[in-house]
Parts: C-alpha cells; structure tokens; sequence
C-alpha cells in the first residue's frame, strides 16, 4: 500500500504509511537490503451466517492461491508469503550471522497459511544450527509460531516481548530494567 500497490481487503494500518516508506528511505540511504515478498497466498473472505464468541460475523477464507502480482485483487485477502518469497528471505536468513525475527509471515495459526512462516522458521533454525548464528525470536506470535513449528528450542533466545525487545534494541531505557539497575 505504501507504495503504490493493492492489497485487496488485506489487514492494513494506513495511518503507518509515512513510516514504512521512512524505512525503505533508511534502508536505501544506508545501502541496507530491504526485502519484501514477491508473491503471495491470497484467499477471497466469504462472510458467512455464523457469528464468533463476539458476536461478529465469522469469515470462511476460500479459495487460496499464490499470487505472482505485486497487486492483490480487490476482492481477495493476502494471508501469507508465497513459495518465491519464502525462498528469497530463506537464502538470506540461512546465510545471517544474527537474525531478529518479530511477527510471523501470515496467519499462522490456520495450517494452510502457515506454509511462509515454518518455512522462515526452518531458516532461522538452520542459520542456528548449521551456522552459529545468534537468532533472537521476538514477540507472542513470533514465539507460538516457531513453537508450534516444534522448532523453538533450536533458536538461541526467545521472548514474548516483542515491542519491548524492539525497544531495547532501539536503546530505549525500558522501565521494568531501570527498576532492577537502581537497585
């Protein structure tokens, strides 16, 4: 969306399209790579009779598809990487001396768009164990996907913390940690 494209009825925040494009600036002014997916599995949502705990219409997710197209059609919904993407960041991961991965690839949770984020997943763990990297898994999600991978004992850390360990990294004094330096 930040930059130009589609994506369909996709989860988006448009209020954080100033900052993503700040970050591909950064990232260009730094000479940094800056991946971003290439293709994608896409679904078309299907609202349906039934209502969740909540009271809010349940939505069937049909029909997914890998999707080449830098656009995601207006009806469909992007809900993971696609196998090129998973490839591309996979060679990248697999070969990094230190990997920070906060926020899975798609909607892990439903084993048929969790394909992008085990096959991440079995990236980190191989630039772990066959490379030496210093992988840190940040982040609820992040931690309960690699998990339910059964991969997360093969990672060098993980916390549940995610906009915490951010932060810590940013430099940001972080007040649970000033407590316990006081003292």
């Amino acid at each position: 969306m930040a930059q130009g494209f589609k994506v369909g009825k996709s989860l988006v925040e448009p209020d954080k399209t100033d900052l993503a494009l700040a970050a591909l600036d950064k990232a260009k002014k730094r000479n940094v790579q800056f991946l971003l997916p290439t293709d994608n599995t896409c679904v078309t949502p299907v609202v349906t009779d039934k209502l969740n705990k909540k009271g809010k219409p349940i939505v069937d997710l049909t029909n997914p598809r890998t999707n080449a197209d830098a656009n995601i059609p207006d009806t469909e919904e992007g809900v993971d990487i696609g196998p090129a993407t998973a490839a591309q960041f996979g060679e990248v991961i697999r070969n990094a001396k230190t990997v920070l991965w906060n926020g899975p690839m798609g909607i892990f949770e439903d084993k048929r768009f969790a394909i992008g984020t085990n096959a991440v997943a079995q990236s980190v763990v191989d630039a772990t164990q066959k490379n030496g990297a210093k992988t840190i898994i940040g982040g609820g999600d992040s931690v309960k996907a690699i998990n339910r991978a059964g991969m997360g004992d093969k990672v060098t850390f993980m916390s549940t913390g995610g906009g915490a360990s951010l932060e810590f990294l940013e430099g940001k004094e972080l007040p649970g940690v000033a407590v316990l330096s006081d003292k």
